[in-house]
């Protein structure tokens, strides 16, 4: 259950929320009628999500593994449910997105440079990061400089819903039918 009303008041910028998200994925997204309790808030975090869907210098599918490692490490079962959806509208292969939260148990399914997106999106989320050096220069190497930006910021960005998700106490919203996604637990 909730730890905040899913109904904000409805102001014009809810309405209009409301009526994009019902548009863009079927229904009203719960973490928006959460945050729609404070306009300014709402209105940092849209903008925030429009900037960061137009970065385009990490292959969508390694940025999406990120994504749904630092959602499964956190244990965000909103996250998980959506990033399962997500993954299967992207075209990623579900079988391995199935896999991240147990990563470690499914190597072989994994290339090198996936798992080393995966355990970095790990180390990044854990409360005191243990990102190493020889870590990000595997990374920065293997990448770039602008992609492993835009790796670490994706992950960043992650760490900020799922711990607000998480928060809130939004669990998952039926996006996935097949999202029995395994938690990490």
């Amino acid at each position: 259950m909730a730890r905040i009303s899913l109904t904000p008041p409805r102001t014009l910028l809810n309405r209009i929320g409301a009526w994009y998200s019902r548009r863009t994925y079927g229904k009203v997204l719960d973490p928006g009628l959460a945050l729609g309790h404070h306009t300014r808030v709402l209105l940092t975090y849209v903008r925030q999500e429009r900037g960061a869907a137009k970065w385009n210098r990490l292959d969508r599918s390694l940025k999406h593994l990120a994504v749904m490692a630092t959602a499964a490490r956190i244990n965000c079962s909103w996250c998980m449910d959506f990033g399962h959806w997500e993954a299967d509208t992207l075209g990623l292969p579900m079988d391995k997105i199935a896999k991240v939260p147990q990563w470690r148990d499914h190597q072989e399914d994994f290339t090198e440079l996936e798992l080393l997106v995966l355990d970095y999106a790990e180390a990044m989320t854990e409360t005191e990061p243990r990102v190493t050096d020889e870590l990000a220069a595997a990374l920065v190497e293997r990448l770039g400089e602008a992609a492993f930006v835009e790796l670490t910021a994706m992950v960043a960005l992650e760490n900020y819903r799922s711990r607000v998700n998480s928060a809130f106490g939004l669990t998952s919203q039926g996006f996935s039918d097949a999202c029995e996604v395994p938690s990490r637990a």
